[in-house]
């Protein structure tokens, strides 16, 4: 599975990004997908999922900041990033095909190369 992010970059804080992540395969409209991050040092995380029917989760350190969505048609999902503060410094990560429940997202197996997304104060 390829998954090809694009969208990250140097910001101030209080502005905004958008991260955009596209698969050529034809399953996706049928799949759960997940964006993690990962600063130096410190260990990957779950920022939001979204499930096949556009159902989504967020951690908490988001909630209201960010907002996941998908774009079936495209074979798109995408993260809208408000609000950005330093500590969202990152290399943020796309993920195909986690497990979707009430309870959260949990990754799958494939991964995106990563894209850098840098909040100066």
């Amino acid at each position: 599975v390829q998954l090809v992010e694009s969208g990250g970059g140097l910001v101030q804080a209080g502005g905004s990004l958008r991260l955009s992540c596209v698969t050529s395969r034809t399953t996706f409209r049928f799949v759960a997908m997940g964006w993690y991050r990962q600063a130096p040092g410190k260990q990957r995380e779950l920022v939001a999922g979204i499930g096949s029917d556009g159902s989504t989760r967020y951690a908490d350190s988001v909630k209201g900041r960010f907002t996941i969505s998908r774009d079936n048609a495209k074979r798109e999902v995408n993260l809208q990033m408000n609000s950005l503060k330093p500590e969202d410094t990152a290399v943020y990560y796309c993920n195909w095909g986690g497990f979707y429940s009430d309870t959260g997202y949990g990754s799958g197996d494939y991964w995106g190369q990563g894209t850098q997304v840098t909040v100066s104060s």
